[in-house]
């Protein structure tokens, strides 16, 4: 059976990804997800993959996942596996998606795990 899907989506959380450096793109556990130089993930889709919900989870400052999770849950969730590392789940199912603040998030969980030399480049544009 095949899982159910949004292409378009899909498709604005990797130019999300892809916009910044040294990214890269391949499957993991049957997700799209990106890696900073091929070797670190920051955001993994989340297709139906353990739930009902299109989304995707991302590394999140410190503190950050429960806040928005208390604050706004129709919004955020804690993903499993890596939630309790603070990773933040982001739900893609919910009307109205704000892009310009999903590209922040993606660029927040960027700043988590891609190395100071990488991060610098996001401060320089």
């Amino acid at each position: 059976m095949e899982r159910p899907s949004n292409p378009a989506v899909t498709e604005l959380v990797r130019q999300a990804c892809m916009a910044l450096p040294e990214v890269t793109e391949r499957l993991s556990h049957g997700e799209c997800t990106w890696f900073v130089r091929g070797k670190k993930v920051f955001v993994q889709m989340s297709d139906h993959h353990h739930d009902d919900r299109l989304g995707f989870w991302c590394a999140a400052p410190q503190g950050v996942m429960a806040e928005l999770v208390e604050q706004e849950p129709e919004r955020f969730f804690r993903p499993p596996y890596v939630g309790v590392k603070g990773w933040l789940g982001v739900s893609l199912d919910v009307a109205d998606l704000d892009w310009e603040e999903i590209a922040a998030i993606v660029r927040d969980a960027y700043r988590q795990i891609a190395p100071a030399k990488l991060t610098a480049l996001l401060d320089e544009t």
